[in-house]
């Protein structure tokens, strides 16, 4: 609890907080580990490819004051991700935070997608996330105060084509977030975040100026997202604000209901 005198906006400092961050090489990922450094938590950014990581947490010390480390980490790995566990315990002593990001899938064309394909898709998406959250739990509620930040996407919820896949897995994320969240209370808060449109490299891949111009035109408040809408709601999430929040999923999507695919 806070105390009274205690002003609101100190409710949104992660002051001597440790955040551990996957997939935070590029995109959401990256926005995410900016924003929970600029708001006081040393960071351990995880990705797959080394220099990535390197330049996130480059960005970051030219930023801010906050620690942060880098850490190359395929969530798909066992190894690899009690090795992330294992490193930012050494470095840094306590893990407060942890941002499951990492994830994704292609659309998909279900009469051309395979048993393997679509598991694939699930095990990417999932799996890590909840092995990760087993593992850092015991650490956790032993350096309170703890989160969980699972980024799924509006396809969870959205009913679209060639999204049977990745519409899917981010489902079943979701719900796996609303799960634990009663597995772990009252140490562990665990919720999700739901991004719609964000604009990043990945959307590009598949946005043509005109899906642009359409997606905006369907979006109440036209205009896509970016990676701080999703790093502002990530500190929420983490900080002090927000802790009678648990198993909920914030939907970061302009207002949209049917998407302009």
């Amino acid at each position: 609890m806070s105390h009274p005198d205690t002003s609101s906006l100190d409710q949104f400092k992660l002051t001597d907080q440790t955040a551990v961050v996957t997939g935070a090489s590029r995109g959401i990922g990256k926005g995410i580990a900016i924003a929970l450094a600029q708001a006081g938590a040393d960071v351990v950014c995880a990705s797959r490819n080394q220099d990535d990581i390197q330049q996130t947490a480059s960005v970051i010390s030219k930023l801010c004051h906050s620690r942060v480390l880098g850490v190359r980490c395929d969530v798909s790995r066992d190894v690899d991700r009690q090795n992330l566990i294992e490193t930012t315990v050494k470095e840094f002593g306590s893990i407060n935070i942890l941002v499951n990001n990492a994830g994704g899938s292609r659309p998909n064309d279900p009469l051309k997608t395979s048993a393997e394909q679509f598991g694939h898709a699930l095990n990417w998406n999932v799996v890590p996330a909840f092995d990760l959250t087993r593992l850092v739990a015991p650490i956790m509620k032993n350096t309170p105060p703890a989160c969980v930040i699972n980024i799924s996407s509006a396809a969870a919820r959205y009913r679209q084509k060639n999204f049977s896949a990745y519409g899917s897995a981010k489902a079943a994320l979701s719900h796996l977030t609303r799960l634990l969240a009663q597995d772990f209370a009252p140490d562990i808060r665990v919720n999700g975040i739901e991004p719609g449109a964000i604009k990043t490299e990945a959307l590009k891949k598949y946005l043509s100026a005109e899906k642009e111009i359409a997606l905006i035109a369907s979006t109440p408040l036209k205009r896509l997202g970016t990676v701080e809408d999703v790093g502002s709601v990530a500190v929420f999430l983490a900080s002090p604000a927000a802790q009678w929040i648990t198993g909920k999923i914030i939907e970061l999507d302009g207002g949209v209901e049917t998407p302009a695919w």
